[in-house]
């Protein structure tokens, strides 16, 4: 009878266990300094010198012209974020010995684009961005 008692809370531990696990992974893949769309929305503003834009997003990934000769700049950033945490046990109790283990797999990935037009003065005169998370 003490047989599916101590199975059943192996269970239950175990998925306390996996829960634990998913919630640190979620937090790791959430945390950290990123390039991202609110970063854009802070940080430029028509008329920024382009030493600025340097200074808030790094350097860009392509630099072009449009037709009258004006830098675009194109910052093009794919990440994918992948965490994994897991854990094992080992329990006895009298003779009967148990063991599990748990853990949690997530991954995410991200793209931003960012394109900024500059001006003959070499100073921001558009700017635009699309941001997708799958």
């Amino acid at each position: 009878m003490k047989k599916p008692l101590i199975i059943a809370t192996g269970l239950i531990l175990s998925a306390c266990s996996a829960a634990w696990h998913g919630h640190n992974v979620q937090d790791a893949l959430n945390s950290g300094d990123r390039l991202t769309a609110g970063t854009v929305q802070r940080s430029i503003r028509v008329g920024m010198s382009s030493a600025d834009v340097i200074a808030a997003l790094g350097a860009p990934n392509i630099v072009s012209t449009d037709e009258q000769r004006r830098e675009v700049w194109v910052y093009d950033k794919i990440a994918t974020d992948v965490a994994y945490s897991t854990s094992t046990s080992y329990g006895t109790l009298l003779l009967l010995g148990a063991n599990g283990g748990s853990g949690a797999r997530s991954s995410n990935q991200r793209t931003l684009t960012i394109a900024i037009k500059f001006d003959e003065q070499h100073k921001v005169r558009d700017f635009s961005y699309h941001q997708s998370s799958f």
